[in-house]
Parts: C-alpha cells; sequence; structure tokens
C-alpha cells in the first residue's frame, strides 16, 4: 500500500519523537492489545505513523487504510475518545462494519492534538480477544499518552521553527558578510587611483593654496583605506577565515613599534607617550599586523584615556612569551563593558559618536587569535591595560 501524497511530514514528526515506542509498548503491556499505533487522520486519510503489530496485520508507518473504514474517522468527528471492552456487548457498535471488517473485540481510540488544538490523528488500539479497557485508570492514562505526544509534536514544532529561524538568520549573516567582503575588496581600487591621482598633484600642483587641500584630500584617503581594510578583515573574521597573517622571523620588531609610535605622535603632538620597548626585539609573527594590533590600542587609548596623563607602551619577550601591554588613565572599565570592548560595532550606551566604525578592537583580537596569543583588558583605579600575550617562538 503507497502513502498518499502530501501526509510524510506527518508520518515523519511521529517517527522523529523518541518516546512513541516505549508508549506503544507501554500500552500494549498495561491494556494486553495486540495492534496499537499512533495514526494520521483527516476526513480522507487515514495514515500509520507508528505502529507495534504482535497481530500480523502487515502495517507500516507510511500505510493508509481507508478512513471510511475505521473508528477514528468517528473520533475526528466528535473529538472524544472511544473505548470498547467488547464488541459483542456494545449497543452502539455490534452491529458496526469496522469491527466486523478487521475482526477485533476490543478497541480504543483516543484524539491527539497539534500545537494550537488542531486535530492531528490517534493513539488508537485493537484486539480480537476481550480487553478491560474501560476501567477510569487505564482510560485516563491512555489520554495521559495522546497529550504527551501532543506535547511533542508541539515541542517538534517549536523547535522546527526555532532552526529555521536560525537558519535563515545564517544566510542572511552570511550574506551580509559576502557583501561587506566584495564591497570592501571593490572600494580599494578607486581609492588607489585617488591616492595617486593626489600624488601627481601635489608633485605638478605649484599654487601654495591648493597643498593644503591636497593634504586634506590625502588624508581623507587615508582614512577611508583604514576603513576598507577594517571592514575586510572583520568579514574575514566572521566568515571563518580568521586574519590572513604572513609569518616571519621579525630580527627589530621594536622598529616596527617605534615607527607606529612616531606615527600617531605626529597626529597627536599634544599628547604624551611613553614606550618601553626591548632592544632588539626578535619574535616570528606578521610585523604588518602586530604594527596593525599596536596602532589599534594606541588609537583607542588616546581616543578614551585622560589627555592629562601619558599612555604608555611597554613590549617585551620573558620566559618564552611576548608582551606588548597599552595602559593609559581614566575612569574603571565595569565587567560588563570589558565583557564586550572586542565585540564588532560595540559603544558603550553613554559614548558620543566618533569616526570609524567600532571594529578597531575587534580586530586586535582577530589578530591575537590568529597568532596562537590571547588579548585581555586589565582595569583597575584609574588605569586601564589592554595586554597581549603569545608564545616567543623566535
Amino acid at each position: 500500500m503507497a502513502m498518499p501524497q502530501g501526509y510524510g511530514d506527518s508520518v515523519r514528526e511521529i517517527q522523529s519523537i523518541k518516546a512513541v515506542p516505549r508508549i506503544l509498548e507501554t500500552v500494549s503491556s498495561m491494556t494486553g492489545l495486540g495492534f496499537v499505533c499512533v495514526a494520521y487522520v483527516t476526513e480522507e486519510a487515514w495514515v500509520t505513523c507508528a505502529v507495534l503489530d504482535k497481530l500480523g496485520f502487515g502495517l507500516k508507518p507510511g500505510d493508509p487504510l481507508d478512513v471510511r473504514t475505521t473508528l477514528c474517522r468517528e473520533v475526528r468527528a466528535a473529538k472524544a475518545p472511544i473505548v470498547i471492552d467488547c464488541v459483542n456487548e456494545s449497543v452502539a457498535f455490534r452491529d458496526h462494519h469496522t469491527p466486523k471488517m478487521y475482526g477485533f473485540e476490543s478497541y480504543f481510540s483516543v484524539p491527539v492534538y497539534r500545537p494550537g488544538g488542531e486535530y492531528f490523528g490517534t493513539l488508537c488500539g485493537l484486539d480480537p480477544k476481550r480487553a478491560s479497557l474501560s476501567d477510569p485508570a487505564t482510560v485516563s492514562t491512555m489520554t495521559l499518552f495522546a497529550e504527551l505526544i501532543s506535547a511533542q509534536l508541539e515541542s517538534a514544532h517549536t523547535l522546527a521553527e526555532a532552526e529555521a529561524a536560525l537558519q535563515r538568520e545564517r544566510e542572511t549573516a552570511e550574506l551580509r558578510e559576502q557583501f561587506i567582503a566584495v564591497l570592501g575588496h571593490d572600494l580599494r581600487t578607486p581609492l588607489g587611483a585617488i591616492q595617486t591621482g593626489v600624488d601627481v598633484l601635489k608633485r605638478k600642483h605649484s599654487d601654495p593654496g591648493a597643498q593644503p587641500v591636497l593634504e586634506r584630500m590625502e588624508r581623507s584617503v587615508g582614512r577611508m583605506s583604514a576603513l576598507v581594510d577594517d571592514v575586510v578583515d572583520f568579514a574575514r573574521g566572521r566568515m571563518g577565515g580568521g586574519i590572513a597573517l604572513a609569518l616571519y622571523r621579525e630580527d627589530r620588531l621594536d622598529l616596527v613599534f617605534e615607527q607606529v609610535i612616531g606615527e600617531l605622535r605626529g597626529m597627536y603632538p599634544e599628547r604624551r607617550l611613553v614606550t618601553t620597548i626591548q632592544p632588539n626585539l626578535r619574535l616570528r609573527c606578521d610585523a604588518g599586523r602586530m604594527a596593525q594590533m599596536l596602532s589599534n590600542l594606541l588609537k583607542n587609548a588616546l581616543v578614551h584615556g585622560s589627555a592629562d596623563h601619558p599612555i604608555r607602551v611597554a613590549a617585551h619577550s620573558v620566559d618564552g612569551r611576548f608582551y606588548l601591554m597599552v595602559t593609559n588613565h581614566g575612569p574603571e572599565l565595569t565587567d560588563r563593558v570589558s565583557a564586550q570592548l572586542f565585540k564588532p560595532f560595540w559603544r558603550a550606551a553613554t559614548e558620543q559618536p566618533r569616526d570609524g566604525l567600532g571594529l578597531g578592537l575587534f580586530i586586535v583580537s582577530e589578530i591575537a587569535r590568529s597568532h596562537g596569543g590571547e588579548i585581555d583588558v586589565l582595569s583597575a583605579g584609574s588605569t586601564t591595560s589592554f595586554r597581549f600575550t603569545m608564545p616567543d617562538t623566535a
């Protein structure tokens, strides 16, 4: 017998409920019935969803019966159980065509509902021998089992909806991040062209009044390029690729750090930067990414730290580990704020809008992770320190 089209999902719903086979076994043991099943029932169809068949009827999950030959049709219409201890003693059913067709003497059928009260089908059973089914405790137990199946259908429905929503969100997030990555990549070409044009104009244009304009344009291109780099790094990290590294033994990482510090001193001449950097610092790393990490940490300190106190930078290797620390003065960070700092686009609720996308510390954490290192924040009293550490494999 072929399962009617369109009922496969209902069969799979019941098959996915791990408790159903045990329920059928329990009902059979409790009542002595040789056939117990869960059926999906509509006005037009009756389909086996799960079955315990000790009588050899031969029904398997997905097999149909003509609904007109079953008593489950009446259960569906009345939305009430049918329980028969002995067909021959039942005024309502002793002349009914269904017991005669299937040869049963005892029978029960209890409604099973979908979430929201929609009728699903029945938990039913039968046997050619007489059985004591109408005892209130037995009826209550079978009703409880039907309600348990209904509850499991609701849980499965809720889980399916949640999984579908999660899948949709994942697909949307992936498309969004792919778009960001492609956009960031494609923006680099026109920005490069603008930078080239500015360089040519600076060399060839002799008007002193034009130079400040060209310098502002160059700074704007630099900021835009930095934003594009942040977006591409963010997209790569979120899409599972991680921050790309070119690992080499760097013999003078101290000079790389001093260059970053010098550039920021030029950008913030009014601020004091105090450095303690180990001379001839050697480390196997991506020097460009380490420079980016220090630059992001310093910019964060310059923006959020107190202008009345110096920002301190320390970098050294000791006992097989490399340490980089940036410390600024300012209000102590709460645990809640510290836990959010390395998340992309996060800003404190009280923070004023600033340039940038809020990706700097997220990218720092991705660079740290890609190097097999760790970044954490230590805030106590009036100082806050960002500390990066990784194995020194130089």
